[in-house]
């Protein structure tokens, strides 16, 4: 059961207020940080269970501009936080359990603390289905990921797997026919869900092939993924492929759990913005890839933050007393 706003046994003996809170601490929410700060607003990030975001499970970044030889995604989260931190805004490392977007001032509880805001920007991001292999998490960054755009330029002339049948999955496939000699589509039952014409591009690039009745049983390696086996969910039987990558593709969850009862989301789950980055609350705002199903990418999430937080410095003018 979620934690109650106002229940005795979690309420802190003090609040504390701010002009903006920002509930999650990737691209968006410091990029969003940074721009709010900068405008004088006082600002809280709150920076949830994982700061720095999908990032700081990533190795280097290649398609972030600002770095000609490329950059850990640790560090350049690290960076972002420390620039977000220079503007005067605070951070903690603390995660939000509850929310009330009904009455002004919000209201935004921790595990520690209550806070209040004038304005909030949610900047939560979305967290990437896992398969549940075995060696899945173990091998996260080092041959296992979920974003081909991404990661795909680091695997050139190697063999690689996507796993998923939809229209990501295909999409993921065809790009990394750019870069792979083959790319196997692991696919758990005996037709894809993807779009027809998603379907048609696959099955004419001479690049991918087709496991169908498939799942990923094993993902095997030593610094990185050497070898995946799969199993044939009709009958259990079991093949090993050398493969030197794993790219999972069975959509993404956005993180707004939280949220559900307090602004409008779409049949997914994904914040829906009413007008730029505004939600159906007045005087609160999302950023990144809470919102965004289409690019997540870390500078489009950057550059909603900075969106929302342009936005935010609007209403708060329009709004002071």
């Amino acid at each position: 059961m979620q934690a109650e706003i106002k229940a005795e046994s979690k309420k802190p003996e003090t609040k504390r207020k701010y002009n903006v809170i920002i509930i999650g601490a990737g691209p968006a929410g410091y990029t969003a940080a940074i721009y709010t700060s900068r405008a004088k607003r006082d600002t809280l990030i709150i920076s949830g269970n994982l700061p720095g975001g999908q990032l700081m499970l990533t190795t280097e970044v290649e398609n972030f501009p600002g770095f000609a030889q490329s950059i850990l995604g640790p560090d350049l989260m690290t960076a972002m936080r420390q620039q977000a931190e220079r503007m005067g805004t605070t951070i903690i490392d603390d995660e939000v359990v509850n929310v009330d977007f009904k009455h002004r001032p919000f209201k935004i509880l921790t595990y520690s603390e209550e806070y209040e805001a004038d304005a909030v920007i949610i900047a939560t991001g979305a967290s990437p289905r896992k398969i549940g292999a075995k060696g899945e998490q173990e091998f996260s960054a080092r041959g296992v990921s979920y974003c081909a755009t991404c990661d795909g330029p680091f695997f050139k002339n190697q063999d690689l797997i996507v796993a998923g049948g939809g229209d990501s999955a295909m999409e993921e496939a065809i790009f990394l026919t750019k870069f792979a000699n083959k790319v196997h589509v692991v696919h758990r039952r005996d037709k894809l869900s993807a779009s027809k014409i998603m379907q048609d591009r696959a099955f004419e690039n001479i690049k991918i092939k087709f496991h169908w009745n498939r799942v990923i049983d094993e993902i095997k390696g030593e610094q990185k993924v050497k070898q995946i086996t799969l199993r044939d969910t009709k009958n259990g039987q079991t093949e090993t492929l050398d493969v030197g990558g794993l790219f999972v593709a069975i959509g993404h969850e956005p993180n707004t759990k939280l949220f559900k009862d307090q602004i409008e989301l779409d049949e997914v789950g994904y914040i829906v913005l009413k007008n730029h980055t505004r939600t159906s609350v007045d005087g609160v705002f999302a950023a990144g890839d809470v919102h965004d199903h289409r690019y997540r990418q870390a500078i489009t999430a950057a550059a909603f933050g900075c969106m929302a937080a342009i936005d935010v410095d609007r209403y708060l003018s329009e709004h002071s007393s």
